[in-house]
């Protein structure tokens, strides 16, 4: 049987390889048909005429180069039906070579999942790769080959609007979902019917830009770029990732767009990555606006010479490639690379063997109208509600309540429950997504008399509604108030200097806590907001982000106990804007507070203190669980060694629920220094009550490492802190050992 298998094996391998191979020989021979015009065509990218992030390119004759093959990419253009036309131009080409057809499709097509930072609160990794993989689903039968999506960048500035698109502020977390969205889109394999290509973006080291002001630079060490912001795109890439998008910001002082160093040394260099890297919209010629580039045509240079192959939506590549190979300023090798890359994803999409592979209008309707979709949605956007507070039990609450006052801004909105980033079809109305009074409409039962009042708008002054809001709250055995910020003000191009929960949001707070009624607060946000009258004063506090197409009924599963919360912090909650950016794993510097009351010639702020209002990792559930019995295999590890961390875990509440058991290590001396603590393994389990269940984690080599001041990734001899808790600021078992030769 073992001759069997190896003969299998080896068969398997080598068709897997000579497959390869006849992709490589199918771009080779098409290229020695290809003019240069033709090959710079496949450069260039062109939105379609819906909503855009930037200047749509002007053009009444898209259709006639798209014929010419002036054109390898499109996006924003939804259905079957308009990529079929679309690719039907395509094919009156000389070479008939197909188009790509790309889309921001960042959580979900039709059924809209959470906001990426919402669905990074959940911490189950499963459920992000499924959320993924719907969307592929969705998408690629829809005509859409290529998302991009997942947004990879760490940031740790709720200030900077497109915080709501990544995993939050740690690189551990990070790196693990950025793995797992990328497994999502792109399913087995590129070229499947339900598979999408994946694009990491933006790289890189977007999401530190100064000020969290979008757009901005970034100024960091190497080192930090090395440890803190590259090893999510480095998952990406390692799970496959089809293509990278650079970012629009400057990178101490070098355009990303024409970064060299980051896109040729790094990514194509280093890591060795095969697919291609797009522009984000018109960054080529944004170069120009930075001072980095004199014009359309320097700029063009720039970019092909530091790895960017596709240009989206500038028509620098287009207007300038030409000349410059003629001019020799660059090599027709740069624009061969760039092209080849492109070409080898659309074979290996299938695209050239049947360009209208993805146009199928049935294949396209029973995908957007698969009941299974809205179930899955439903579960993790369960998954991505976090406790905050529930200090006097009032949830979860029973089904036979007799009167509930249901009271907010938010409670019958029906879109603004996608977020930021979701997809507007035109033939699809808003009735399939589930509002948050649908949501305990269809929870509570027929006694159960459901009361309403708008209280007050989400921005403004009025108060007008705040009678109406207090006559219905003293009707009611209990209130639920849905606050927080409307839909849009996080997002791209959507920096706040001030994240405080709106005012006029507040003071209906403090109105209707004067009636003595249990009030459970809900608050809808794409990022950390400021509340901190709320957090010190009101007893019950659910994080609600923005919880995509089933927001309602997740909502009420939580709020009535049909879901155990389980969602952990995936960023530190401010006190202030002072704090930020204000993140877990900071250095302990030379003179650490000892506690928030400590300020006298300490590391400290004397108005405000360091902790956050809510840390990295918390997050509450309705039963509590116990940690206990810590042991490690051994006290000491060689570096080629691992060791064995087991603990045992006990439900000793009153309802079953999951746990996120975090693991963190801190490096005691370093020969650079290193974090009070990182997050290094977690695990997500479930217990019924008075269950016991063991957990282990393995210590190794590769979670002692870290990037010295030569920017060599080793691990250095020495003592190691252990810590295992419910987030970084609750650790609840605690050990060492040491690092030897």
């Amino acid at each position: 049987m073992r001759i069997i298998f190896k003969i299998l094996f080896l068969i398997s391998f080598y068709t897997a390889f000579s497959q390869q191979k006849s992709i490589e020989q199918k771009v080779d021979v098409l290229l020695k048909e290809m003019t240069l015009d033709e090959k710079i065509g496949q450069l260039n990218q062109y939105a379609g005429d819906n909503a855009a992030t930037g200047p749509i390119t002007i053009n009444t004759n898209k259709q006639t180069e798209i014929k010419s093959g002036k054109l390898g990419s499109m996006l924003n253009i939804l259905g079957t039906t308009y990529t079929r036309q679309y690719q039907q131009l395509a094919m009156q080409s000389r070479l008939k070579i197909p188009l790509l057809f790309g889309l921001d499709a960042i959580h979900g097509y039709k059924t809209t999942f959470p906001i990426p930072l919402a669905e990074a609160a959940s911490w189950d990794l499963e459920a992000i790769e499924l959320s993924a993989r719907i969307g592929a689903i969705e998408m690629a039968a829809s005509g859409i080959h290529w998302t991009f999506a997942p947004m990879v960048d760490i940031t740790r500035d709720p200030r900077w609007g497109r915080v709501m698109e990544g995993a939050g502020e740690d690189t551990y977390l990070g790196s693990k979902i950025a793995y797992a969205r990328v497994k999502g889109f792109q399913g087995k394999k590129l070229g499947d019917l339900n598979s999408v290509m994946a694009c990491a973006k933006h790289f890189a080291a977007y999401g530190a830009a100064v000020g969290g002001r979008e757009y901005n630079s970034v100024d960091m060490s190497e080192r930090m770029l090395w440890e803190t912001y590259l090893p999510p795109f480095k998952a990406a890439v390692d799970a496959g990732a089809a293509t990278l998008m650079n970012s629009f910001n400057d990178i101490n002082g070098i355009p990303a767009t024409g970064n060299k160093y980051i896109q040729r040394d790094i990514l194509k260099g280093k890591w060795n990555f095969k697919g291609f890297v797009v522009s984000d919209w018109g960054s080529i010629g944004e170069m120009i606006t930075h001072g980095y580039s004199k014009d359309s045509k320097d700029a063009a240079q720039k970019a092909i010479i530091a790895g960017s192959d596709m240009d989206m939506e500038s028509n620098s590549y287009l207007n300038n490639l030409a000349e410059l190979v003629q001019e020799k300023k660059i090599s027709i090798s740069l624009i061969d690379d760039a092209v080849k890359r492109i070409l080898h994803k659309k074979f290996e999409l299938g695209l050239f063997d049947n360009p209208f592979r993805y146009c199928d209008s049935v294949r396209e309707k029973e995908a957007l109208n698969n009941p299974k979709h809205s179930k899955i949605a439903r579960k993790v956007a369960s998954k991505s509600i976090v406790l905050l507070k529930n200090e006097k039990h009032v949830l979860p609450l029973s089904k036979n309540i007799n009167t509930i006052a249901f009271i907010g801004p938010m409670v019958k909105l029906k879109r603004a429950n996608h977020g930021f980033w979701a997809i507007n079809l035109k033939d699809v109305d808003s009735t399939y997504i589930v509002s948050q009074w649908e949501g305990l409409e269809n929870k509570v039962g027929k006694n159960t008399r459901l009361l309403y009042a708008k209280g007050c708008g989400i921005e403004g002054e009025s108060k007008a509604g705040f009678q109406e809001a207090i006559d219905v709250a003293n009707q009611a055995d209990v209130v639920i108030l849905s606050i927080g910020e409307r839909w849009n003000m996080t997002g791209e191009a959507k920096s706040k200097s001030n994240i405080q929960l709106p005012e006029v949001q507040e003071n209906l707070i403090k109105e209707l806590q004067k009636t003595g009624k249990p009030i459970v607060i809900l608050i809808n946000a794409g990022r950390p907001l400021i509340f901190n009258w709320t957090a010190d004063n009101m007893p019950t506090i659910v994080y609600t982000w923005w919880l995509g197409s089933e927001a309602g009924n997740a909502i009420a599963d939580v709020l009535f106990g049909d879901y155990n919360p389980s969602g952990k912090l995936p960023m530190s909650f401010p006190r202030g804007e002072g704090q930020i950016p204000i993140y877990y794993n900071h250095f302990n510097t030379g003179r650490p507070a000892k506690n928030d009351r400590n300020t006298n010639y300490v590391s400290a702020y004397t108005d405000l203190p360091n902790s956050p209002k809510f840390p990295f990792g918390f997050g509450l559930s309705y039963t509590t669980f116990q940690y206990s019995d810590l042991k490690l295999s051994k006290q000491t590890m060689k570096s080629n060694e691992s060791i064995e961390v087991s603990l045992t875990i006990k439900n000793t509440g009153e309802f079953a629920g999951e746990e996120v058991v975090q693991l963190y290590l801190r490096d005691k001396v370093g020969s650079v220094v290193r974090p009070i603590l990182e997050l290094k393994d977690f695990q997500k389990i479930k217990l019924e009550v008075g269950e016991i269940k063991t957990i282990k984690f393995i210590i190794d080599n590769q979670k002692l490492s870290f990037y010295n001041s030569k920017l060599e990734f080793n691990s250095e001899l020495g003592d190691f802190d252990l810590m295992i808790g419910s987030s970084s600021a609750d650790i609840r078992l605690r050990s060492n050992f040491e690092l030897v030769k």
